[in-house]
């Protein structure tokens, strides 16, 4: 089975051709356009093996989607813009990326009768809610230039199975982390900031909730969906660790050794969602669950990047002189 990963130089993709490396004997080419979060070097450990091979390629570019794919049995489309807070900075690259590109990728890929298309997304199209848990026949509502991009992303792979029978099934995962996330996301950022002994910039009242998965159980969820996954639906993917970003501030402090003195209350975010909830009932029946607890999982993350100085700092610090 070869296989045609698109954004997988990022952090969820880099861990998903870990794991699938790992897992499966399937060749992987990635497609990634190397964007400030797409780091080559996160893959650098398959360099030379017979069943990797690196492409560099922007997935709104036609032409070199066009070149790069056929030979290829299956898509698992990654790439994307992924950061709220950039998106509402500057949406274009938000649009043009999340929701121009995807149609680029949908369009080649049934050109070239690919057996199997999964398309990545989020949690966050669902929107807000009070109570309870979105299952994945909800109307989307999404609220941010990020999450909306990638709502409409989501259709425009579901309109090319409709009208084109591309075989698209589709994850929505909730928030994850692990190793290789870029240090702009809240967990890595927080851990490296209390590491350097930098306070840590949080939220609004810190009473947000997110649900938290590891991403290697989350990728076990995507093969899991790409390998049996019925063509046209849809899948929550989620650990069920809902936290307050108040409580997972507490708990990543407290493997820092830091009290809350390094904490600083900042103002909230434009639209920031109050609470992210996902049935994972579908995915559960498929036999797939979480491997790691909450704690074992954040506790592994802290330990990759207290040891792991030499990845994160540069990156940092590009950020910073930017």
């Amino acid at each position: 089975m070869k296989l045609f990963v698109t954004g997988a130089a990022g952090f969820i993709g880099s861990n998903y051709v870990r794991w699938a490396m790992a897992n499966t004997d399937h060749e992987i080419t990635v497609f990634d356009a190397l964007t400030y979060a797409g780091i080559r070097e996160n893959l650098a450990e398959f360099e030379g093996s017979a069943r990797y091979r690196f492409v560099h390629g922007d997935i709104t570019d036609r032409e070199a989607v066009t070149a790069a794919m056929p030979g290829h049995d299956q898509v698992v489309h990654f790439a994307a813009e992924s950061h709220v807070d950039r998106s509402i900075m500057g949406p274009d690259a938000f649009i043009n990326t999340n929701v121009g590109g995807t149609n680029i990728l949908c369009d080649v890929a049934r050109m070239n009768d690919v057996s199997r298309f999964l398309h990545i997304s989020t949690d966050e199209v669902y929107g807000s809610i009070d109570d309870g848990s979105f299952v994945e026949g909800d109307i989307l509502e999404p609220r941010s230039p990020y999450s909306a991009s990638k709502a409409s992303s989501d259709l425009v792979a579901l309109a090319y199975n409709e009208t084109y029978g591309l075989p698209v099934v589709i994850t929505r995962s909730a928030n994850q982390f692990g190793p290789y996330q870029f240090p702009e996301k809240v967990i890595p950022l927080f851990v490296t900031n209390l590491l350097d002994g930098l306070k840590v910039p949080l939220y609004g009242d810190g009473l947000n909730i997110r649900d938290w998965t590891h991403v290697l159980d989350n990728c076990a969820g995507l093969q899991k969906v790409l390998d049996e996954g019925a063509i046209g639906e849809v899948y929550n993917i989620g650990a069920g660790n809902e936290k307050t970003n108040k409580e997972l501030t507490h708990a990543i402090l407290d493997r820092c050794g830091k009290d809350e003195s390094m904490i600083e209350y900042v103002e909230d975010r434009l639209g920031h969602d109050r609470r992210y909830s996902i049935d994972t009932a579908k995915i559960r029946s498929m036999g797939w669950a979480p491997e790691r607890t909450f704690e074992e999982a954040l506790d592994e993350t802290v330990a990759w990047y207290t040891n792991n100085r030499a990845w994160w700092e540069p990156l940092k610090a590009s950020v910073k002189n930017r």
